[in-house]
């Protein structure tokens, strides 16, 4: 028995100094381990996913040896806890390089003296602040960054500028349309929570592997990438240096990214600028729920008991009062009302889920005609698809209009997606009363007023083939200025045939005119 004790005391030994060394080498590989993905609020089931299992412990082969002072003092130190509060979780990603200049000392008086404005727009940003932390940790990107709305918008996602740009991140249309942002009559994903911000991280990090530098891509969001590279190039043709800082640009691009390091310092250090920031936690706001019928707005926020602002300000796309499912397949609620629209929705038999559905004009027509078609009043009808007045319908033009059975069919995915409304402006049409030349016939006033044959020979109760005698009264309805040209141009002698046109004298025919819409 004596003879075992050393042996076993070796054993524990060797296993102990086993134990210590994969400690010892499984420290740095956890420290070096890339963040794992952040986890977006659309991507969270509904119920609670089963915990994997914990990996097989990783067992140190070949000699051992041990660690250096610089070897542990180069490795990243983990969090064991993530932070509580969402601004804290911003500060630990600020990666872009801090600008000092008096803009931005400016733009810091400027924000730090109005307190009711940035508590404004800080309550605001809670419902979509998360979100875009976790994207931008997903890709790698500054946290700073998350902070862009605040310039661009306030974060209001139904913010419009003189210069049509819509939405949270201000996307111009043609530049939405570049980056899939669906623009039609029942959406504009340049308001959508998840499709702007997806667009606008693309678009950023496109414009900062052109450039290499995160100013100068802020930039190129601002004033176009087009302009940030004829100004570099410019400045390299007078051997300038090419910094954000050393480019000639108007003074909004010029004070943006200012505006944005004023935004970043405070939040770094509010008590500095005597601001007290809210209280955002660091967890989801909302979550997405399929949508399988088409539903009414109004219906979607009173099943998922939110009320209907706060429905909007998270749905702020949506352009109509009825939700398409073949377009906007997916709907954002607070975090825990998405389990009670659920429960809802498989509860509800009170009829149809929505009482709107969508009709394609078959021809131009005036709003009236329109609104006679589908069962309206022009009254109705103008305020459901926003129509102004003095306008007419276009053909193939999409509107919203009362659905008639609770069975009817749910709108196809195609008029979801590339439903447009075109509007004209409406032509005021005046009647007017010419002279028929010699040889004039129906035809030829049509050619020559472009107008239908149809339209004189009806205007004039005759047939579409008929002749006018010369000098015959022929009643036509014109656009104002077309109307005013007729007498002059109507009396002209028509040329007979094989002959060269022979020059008239002028005369003045009765006019007769009364105006018709």
């Amino acid at each position: 028995m004596k003879k075992l004790y050393p042996r076993l005391g070796l054993s524990l030994a060797l296993a102990l100094a086993m134990l210590l060394a994969g400690c010892a080498t499984m420290m740095p590989q956890v420290a070096d381990a890339p963040a794992a993905p952040a986890t977006s609020a659309e991507d969270k089931p509904a119920v609670a996913a089963v915990t994997p299992a914990p990996p097989a412990p990783v067992i140190p082969s070949g000699p051992l040896s041990d660690l250096s002072s610089g070897q542990l003092s180069s490795q990243a130190v983990a969090h064991l806890l993530p932070p509580a509060d969402l601004w804290e979780r911003i500060r630990r990603g600020f990666a872009m390089p801090n600008l000092q200049t008096d803009l931005v000392r400016q733009q810091e008086q400027w924000y730090s003296t109005r307190p009711d404005y940035i508590q404004r727009m800080t309550d605001r940003s809670r419902k979509y602040l998360f979100h875009i932390v976790e994207e931008l940790e997903r890709r790698n990107m500054p946290t700073e960054l998350a902070l862009l709305p605040f310039i661009e918008s306030a974060f209001n996602p139904q913010a419009v500028s003189s210069a049509r740009a819509a939405g949270m991140w201000q996307f111009m249309p043609a530049t939405g349309k570049d980056f899939d942002l669906k623009q039609n009559v029942f959406r504009d994903d340049r308001r959508d929570v998840l499709a702007s911000t997806r667009a606008a991280l693309d678009y950023l990090q496109k414009l900062h592997g052109m450039f290499g530098d995160w100013h100068l891509a802020l930039a190129a969001y601002n004033w176009g990438e087009g302009s940030v590279g004829r100004a570099i190039k410019v400045n390299q043709a007078k051997g300038f240096a090419t910094a954000y800082t050393d480019l000639n640009m108007p003074n909004e691009t010029r004070n943006y990214v200012p505006k944005l390091q004023a935004v970043k310092n405070i939040v770094a250090k509010p008590e500095q600028f005597r601001t007290e920031l809210p209280l955002i936690e660091n967890h989801p706001y909302f979550q997405s729920v399929t949508l399988t019928r088409d539903m009414d707005v109004a219906l979607a926020a009173r099943l998922a008991d939110v009320e209907l602002d706060d429905f909007k300000a998270l749905n702020p796309s949506l352009n109509r009062p009825v939700i398409l499912a073949a377009g906007t397949p997916q709907i954002l609620l607070p975090w825990d009302n998405a389990t009670v629209f659920k429960r809802n929705f498989e509860a509800y038999s009170e009829g149809k889920f929505a009482s709107w559905t969508a009709w394609s004009a078959p021809a131009t027509m005036s709003v009236a005609e329109a609104a006679r078609r589908v069962g309206m009043t022009e009254a109705d009808l103008r305020t459901a698809n926003t129509i102004p007045p003095r306008m007419l319908i276009k053909s193939g033009s999409v509107l919203i209009v009362p659905r008639k059975s609770p069975t009817q069919n749910d709108v196809t995915s195609h008029m979801a997606d590339h439903g447009q409304l075109s509007l004209a402006p409406e032509v005021t049409l005046r009647r007017t009363v010419v002279k028929a030349g010699r040889n004039e016939s129906v035809a030829s006033i049509a050619r020559r007023y472009k107008v239908s044959a149809d339209q004189v020979a009806e205007w004039n109760s005759v047939g579409a083939a008929s002749v006018f005698k010369l000098g015959q009264q022929v009643v036509l309805h014109l656009p104002v200025r077309a109307a005013a040209r007729a007498p002059v141009r109507a009396i002209a002698r028509q040329p007979l045939r094989g002959k060269p046109a022979a020059k008239a004298p002028v005369r003045k025919a009765p006019v007769q005119a009364t105006k018709r819409r």
